[in-house]
């Protein structure tokens, strides 16, 4: 079974609400969907969201990446011989981890429908459910506390709680309101998103842990760059601290983990260049006895499944951020994982167990 076409489609989906990081706003999520087609006319999907602030792709690059770049390099290749193909997109341009990830996650679901298996049971088939988180955006207390209470009461047991914007003080209110709010038992991640910097972090996180906020962990504490402060904040805190935006690639994650910079480390497909490179990272944090959480951007369905079922083969991916598609006001996608509140499941189809896109 040879690849014989790779097309890209355009697509943008308003969101129900402004998702707000101290990154960014976004209020419609845009990507670029893959199709790539075998000789056998089977069909294989894929996703890459532009995120400027984090990868740096737009949708411009992401098409020419693909199209230009990295579709002429594949099509004819055997998918039998997926290494090769693999290696191939992941030298046909430096960087462009988005429109790399879109083709990767395609590849995958291309040959685990070969292999007439779901992706998670080709991977390893470590569970075969998950349960996700659901995101607070980052805003006044009362509106944070009020859409918390929401999540909670639509089956969302863990909360991911966005942080980083204005001075320090307004995030500690942030977290007691809605403690006040949801009470003690829902578990609460805060994402900084790179907005404190090493000492501000100490300080927020000391202040919430003598609080007994019950944090579970706190995610990026720090600007990318600063593994150094990284590091101090997770030396100088009681609360784990995990790396997302300082770990896109194997050797990010190498230097993370010898200079013991971080407790646990977020894998997203659009940073990693797709599955192929996520499983390096999951197995070189998992020798370190460093455990992962697999998440996103903001994304639709294809690539939210891609991650899903990555995520659902290791034993070493402990957290699950996969609420994206719960944010957008309609789903292109028929088929894929099914949600029931946090509760998510596969479907027993193979690959990504997507049947079609309803893009007009």
């Amino acid at each position: 079974m040879n690849i014989q076409s790779i097309e890209t489609f355009d697509v943008a989906i308003p969101l129900t609400k402004p998702f707000k990081t101290a990154l960014r706003t976004v209020t419609t999520a845009y990507s670029v969907y893959v199709k790539i087609t075998s000789s056998e006319g089977v069909v294989g999907y894929g996703e890459a969201p532009p995120t400027h602030v984090i990868t740096g792709d737009s949708m411009a690059s992401i098409r020419y990446a693909i199209n230009d770049i990295i579709a002429p390099q594949l099509i004819g290749l055997n998918l039998c011989e997926s290494e090769h193909i693999f290696q191939k997109i992941n030298a046909s341009l430096v960087r462009n981890t988005s429109a790399k990830a879109a083709v990767d996650m395609a590849i995958h679901d291309l040959i685990a429908r070969q292999a007439g298996l779901p992706l998670y049971q080709y991977l390893g088939g470590y569970h075969d459910t998950l349960e996700t988180d659901f995101t607070v955006s980052v805003n006044a207390p009362d509106e944070m506390a009020e859409d918390a209470e929401r999540y909670v009461k639509n089956g969302f047991h863990v909360l991911k709680v966005k942080v980083g914007i204005g001075d320090m003080r307004e995030d500690i209110a942030r977290i007691q309101a809605i403690r006040e709010r949801v009470g003690n038992e829902p578990k609460l991640r805060l994402d900084a998103n790179q907005g404190w910097n090493a000492k501000e972090a100490v300080k927020a996180i000391r202040a919430m842990e003598d609080a007994r906020l019950g944090i579970e962990f706190v995610e990026q504490p720090v600007p990318a760059h600063d593994l150094e402060g990284l590091k101090y904040v997770t030396e100088r805190t009681d609360t784990p601290i995990m790396a997302d935006e300082s770990v896109f690639s194997v050797i990010d994650a190498k230097r993370v983990l010898e200079m013991r910079a971080a407790d646990l480390i977020n894998i997203k497909l659009m940073k990693s260049g797709g599955i192929h490179h996520a499983k390096k990272i999951n197995a070189l944090a998992e020798a370190n006895g460093v455990a992962c959480m697999v998440g996103s951007m903001i994304e639709t369905k294809i690539g939210i499944t891609a991650a899903a079922h990555f995520a659902a083969s290791q034993p070493n991916i402990h957290f699950f951020d996969f609420d994206a598609p719960l944010m957008l006001a309609k789903d292109l996608v028929v088929g894929g994982v099914c949600y029931e509140g946090s509760k998510m499941t596969f479907s027993k189809e193979h690959g990504l167990g997507i049947s079609r896109l309803e893009i007009v």
